[in-house]
């Protein structure tokens, strides 16, 4: 069995400039990393959860399967509860390290403190009264929760509520009860290894489902209004996981291949078919997705990691000199940045807001 510490060894697969915030984030030798603030009413509270499934065996490294998930929420008084680090202190040390095995271009350690990268989510904020729809997020392969947080915070900012979930074994990092995980991948995974990640993502994701009674703030979650969205092979796990589900109400494919199961038509809820321009499996990703029933929207000059955080991270990087031209293109794409984050936070809120209302 691979060690819980193996390091990724290689790639995995996996003007609105008034949207940029103004808070410090990380020091990239002068320059500053932030994350944009939400643009909705609503100020955002955050909580964490661990979940365990004893009638799982995690199929990395053995024993019980976890997971570490981030809820966010709409917050009825944010004064005194303090805005939440994006990683814990011991996964900014782990993501340093791996983030440019994950990601070629990104910088190597020491350049970016990227624990002082600050959310908009205030920890163990009051939630604001009502019951709310529901949205669960996976993340790309390799990608942590965490780098979901903006377009989770927007939504949050919203009027919804938001649950991040990890996969702990292809995550880069994570950091559980019992102290940090990290990848147990190496490389782009061969078709066993892709299948069996997307398998234990679609059972995480059923987990969480099952479990959103038992979840902090769950009072303030609406059961009847659920949707699910995940981003590359987050978004191929969300689609199958909703398919037969009719707890699910919506489901936002961002950029995901769907061609895993000979096929995906069992999800007949409402379907989100979100790509970018600039994604060298664009042929893959149309080829898997001809014949479903749902809205296409396309994301122009952008790649494929503009629907996560390196989509406002990433050029900043670039304008500190700390990444290049053309590793900034080949992850996010040349798109001004706030005008890219505009369209997927207007494109999943109509689309949620209209099926989930």
């Amino acid at each position: 069995m691979t060690s819980r510490r193996t390091l990724l060894k290689g790639t995995l697969f996996g003007s609105a400039a008034a949207l940029l915030p103004t808070a410090a984030s990380a020091s990239t030798g002068g320059a500053i990393l932030r994350l944009p603030a939400p643009a909705g009413p609503y100020p955002v509270g955050m909580l964490t959860a661990h979940l365990t499934d004893p009638s799982r065996t995690d199929p990395w490294v053995g024993g019980v399967r976890e997971l570490m998930l981030t809820v966010l929420y709409p917050a009825r008084s944010i004064d005194g509860f303090a805005r939440a680090p994006q990683v814990t202190a011991a996964e900014a040390r782990e993501f340093a390290g791996l983030a440019p095995h994950i990601h070629p271009g990104l910088p190597q350690p020491g350049v970016v403190d990227w624990g002082a990268v600050l959310t908009h989510g205030h920890v163990g904020a009051p939630p604001l009264p009502g019951r709310r729809p529901v949205l669960v997020y996976s993340p790309g392969g390799g990608d942590s929760r965490t780098l979901g947080t903006t377009l989770a915070e927007d939504l949050a900012s919203r009027g919804l509520v938001v649950v991040l979930v990890d996969h702990p074994g292809d995550a880069s990092q994570v950091e559980l009860p019992t102290g940090i995980r990290t990848t147990v991948l190496f490389g782009p995974p061969d078709p066993a290894t892709f299948r069996t990640m997307v398998d234990t993502r679609i059972a995480d994701l059923r987990l969480v489902l099952d479990r959103l009674g038992s979840l902090p703030l769950a009072q303030v979650m609406d059961s009847r209004r659920i949707g699910l969205y995940g981003h590359s092979a987050g978004g191929t796990a969300a689609v199958y996981a909703a398919r037969d589900d009719r707890r699910v109400g919506a489901v936002a494919n961002l950029e995901g291949y769907l061609d895993l199961y000979p096929s995906p038509a069992g999800c007949d809820q409402p379907l989100l078919l979100f790509r970018t321009d600039g994604f060298d499996g664009a042929a893959r990703i149309e080829s898997s997705w001809a014949g479903l029933r749902g809205r296409r929207a396309l994301l122009p000059d952008a790649n494929h990691w503009a629907f996560t955080d390196y989509g406002s991270l990433v050029p900043q990087l670039q304008t500190a000199g700390r990444l290049t031209a053309a590793a900034r293109t080949a992850l996010v794409g040349a798109g001004d940045p706030a005008v890219t984050l505009a369209e997927v936070r207007r494109r999943l809120g109509t689309f949620f807001a209209r099926h989930l209302s």
